[in-house]
């Protein structure tokens, strides 16, 4: 047997190769590969003896020529292949074990130049790699050190059987699609809808099981180009059971919440909507305030935290009983005292600043495809609400419009949020009649709804909405606009003299 060895990662590397000797197969190499081997004292031979031809190119050439692919392609089976083969004096190749350059690594440095990620767009490799997986009945190809131990067994009880060698070739084109895919991520830049779009993913974990026990679930980290922000997929685990598939849901949709404000906020969230929200510079007084905004479906929630938690903190909320706790950090006496809830899960997560927009993706799965978008997020300097009531709201009211205009993005439409002190008082949600939306988030709030202020996620289309705000307290709104019957809205609103802001943009969550 004959191998070709041609790794970027060198992991195991050199153990291996000295095994396949040990079983009498013949290791060639090339470039960094053939130093890493013949520096550890391993005996390697350079592809050139195969090709009898140099590397050229600054090594941009070395592989590719019928020598070494006509010794991978060949099919054994079919005598006419192996005549071309003896006609032309190539000898065939039984093992190409190749891993690409670290075109993703090399293009997440700060200030890499174009010629630099060109450089390391990977020619040779990917060829052989497909050439190897095209013929993988009869020659093996590896691309994943994790699997150096496994040939090496099975090659010295024999052989390796066809099944085996059908998911090492199936994880050879997906290491080469995952690459294809970095490139091109690379290469589009700005462009977020290309007209063909991959998207590489890589398994992190199996997980217990998804939203319910008969179905099956993995956490997958999507592939990063460039520098991106910190995601759920990063979060570090401190105590607690695994997380589950809709652990993850809620983490992210209460993580989200809370690192959607800039001033020391609490969220509590239960089945992806916040039940409970405030900012507070005093973190206690916070989350109090966010637990009286709906103690009941607190329970068993959610509770996200954009500052680090202390003891006294800790101790307030562990009166209460929850899934998961997610913060960006913990003080030892906190962690102390709530890691001896043994089912409660502790998480960490720095913190990452928004000031620009990013071109992150949502993607939401239809029958046989995709819908995408972008994200929901504009910068503060496209935020341009403006009064059209003739009430002016008072400072205090605009504050606390602008706190629940923020707050209604992460809940589910028609999304209604009524706030007061930047603190959320009640909301209503995933209903088809935004009346009952503000009924809802009426009925939550109580007495508090009275001097409150309301956010609608999008335009109130009829007075009704206002004349129930109105009936409930509410002295100031605001909401997308843009309704045929805006006019109608406003005159209903300066009937109640309630204050009403128009943001010109809306914030739908389905």
């Amino acid at each position: 047997m004959r191998a070709i060895l041609s790794v970027s990662d060198k992991t195991g590397l050199v153990d291996f190769a000295r095994q396949l000797q040990d079983l009498n197969i013949e290791v060639f190499s090339t470039g960094g590969t053939k130093k890493s081997l013949e520096a550890a004292g391993t005996e390697v031979h350079s592809v050139s003896e195969i090709t009898g031809f140099p590397e050229i190119l600054d090594g941009r050439v070395k592989t590719l020529h019928p020598a070494v692919h006509g010794g991978i392609l060949a099919k054994r089976n079919l005598p006419q292949h192996l005549d071309e083969l003896a006609q032309n004096k190539i000898q065939t190749i039984d093992m190409v074990v190749v891993n690409l350059y670290p075109f993703v690594q090399t293009v997440a440095k700060e200030g890499v130049s174009l010629d630099d990620a060109l450089e390391n767009i990977d020619i040779g490799g990917p060829t052989m790699i497909r050439a190897a997986a095209k013929n993988f009945p009869s020659v093996l190809v590896i691309v994943d050190p994790q699997d150096y131990d496994l040939v090496v067994e099975k090659l010295r009880h024999g052989d390796i059987e066809l099944k085996e060698r059908k998911r090492l070739a199936q994880k050879a084109f997906q290491h080469v699609a995952m690459y294809d895919t970095a490139i091109a991520q690379y290469l589009r830049g700005d462009d977020v809808f290309p007209q063909e779009m991959t998207i590489a993913l890589r398994k992190s974990y199996d997980l217990r099981y998804g939203e319910n026990p008969h179905q099956q679930a993995a956490l997958y980290v999507e592939q990063a180009i460039g520098q991106k922000p910190l995601g759920m997929t990063s979060v570090t685990q401190l105590s607690g059971p695994e997380l589950s598939f809709n652990n993850f849901l809620d983490l992210e949709a209460a993580w989200s919440t809370a690192c959607d404000f800039t001033d020391p906020t609490i969220a509590i969230v239960k089945h992806t909507n916040p039940c409970g929200l405030c900012s507070n510079r005093d973190m206690i007084e916070a989350y109090r305030r966010a637990l009286a905004g709906d103690p009941v479906s607190a329970f068993g929630g959610i509770v996200a935290s954009n500052q680090p938690i202390d003891l006294a903190l800790a101790t307030e909320i562990d009166k209460t009983h929850y899934d998961a706790i997610i913060a960006p950090s913990y003080s030892k006496e906190a962690l102390d005292l709530l890691k001896r809830k043994k089912s409660l899960r502790l998480l960490s997560l720095p913190v990452q600043p928004r000031s620009t927009k990013t071109n992150s993706i949502d993607l939401r799965p239809v029958g046989g495809g995709f819908l995408v978008q972008n994200e929901d997020y504009y910068t503060e300097q496209e935020f341009k609400p403006r009064v059209v009531s003739k009430r002016e709201p008072t400072e205090a009211e605009l504050r606390d419009l602008l706190f629940a205009w923020k707050t209604m993005k992460h809940i589910k439409s028609n999304a209604i949020a009524l706030a007061k002190d930047n603190t959320m008082l009640g909301m209503g949600s995933g209903q088809p009649n935004r009346v009952v939306s503000v009924e809802l988030s009426l009925q939550k709030a109580g007495d508090a709804a009275k001097g409150s202020v309301l956010a609608s996620d999008a335009m109130i289309p009829f007075p009704d909405t206002v004349e129930v705000a109105a009936r409930g307290g509410v002295t100031a709104i605001i909401q997308t606009g843009g309704s045929v019957r805006d006019e109608e809205v406003i005159a209903a609103a300066d009937r109640y003299n309630i204050a009403m802001v128009f943001t010109g943009v809306r914030h739908f969550k389905h």
